[in-house]
């Protein structure tokens, strides 16, 4: 069980701080069922109520300082995504999302960053679809990364722009 005040990261919303915890009196609810509240990193004024026992959504911790230096120095040697149909992307991109795996991410980032350069090349627009991908799983991983560091984000996100040459 996590803590009030404590970042985590939720699915596919990314890094939230747990704003606290409660049994909720809505109807439909289970009055003895514990949630968190939870306020997204990358929409301040969204709010989540997650049941503690969630078993649907990934819940884990923020990774920690030297997991985040570690993954810094590995982007560039992190693949592409590769997706496999055109037809079927979107629901690629958010079943990698879904992973809360950062690594997968920075993945997804790279075939998302590729994928503009060539369309733009050719003279064509990014798709609406790609660019929203593109930034939440640029907004999941710089945020996460960002609070390991104790980095603002804005620096977070140029750091990673770079070296993934974006």
């Amino acid at each position: 069980m996590f803590e009030k005040g404590q970042y985590i990261v939720y699915g596919i919303a990314g890094p939230c701080l747990i704003t606290d915890i409660t049994r909720l009196t809505l109807s439909g609810c289970d009055g003895k069922r514990k949630y968190y509240v939870l306020r997204p990193m990358n929409s301040a004024r969204s709010t989540i109520y997650s049941p503690i026992d969630n078993e649907k959504v990934i819940i884990r911790q923020i990774m920690t300082a030297q997991e985040a230096e570690s993954l810094m120095r590995d982007l560039s040697r992190i693949r592409p995504a590769k997706i496999e149909n055109e037809k079927q992307r979107e629901d690629a991109y958010k079943e990698i999302m879904k992973t809360a795996d950062l690594r997968a991410d920075v993945g997804l980032l790279k075939a998302l960053y590729k994928k503009r350069a060539s369309r733009l090349s050719e003279g064509r627009k990014f798709t609406t679809v790609d660019e929203k991908y593109l930034r939440d799983a640029e907004g999941v991983l710089c945020s996460e990364l960002s609070i390991a560091l104790g980095e603002e984000q804005e620096e977070t996100t140029e750091r990673i722009r770079k070296k993934l040459d974006a």
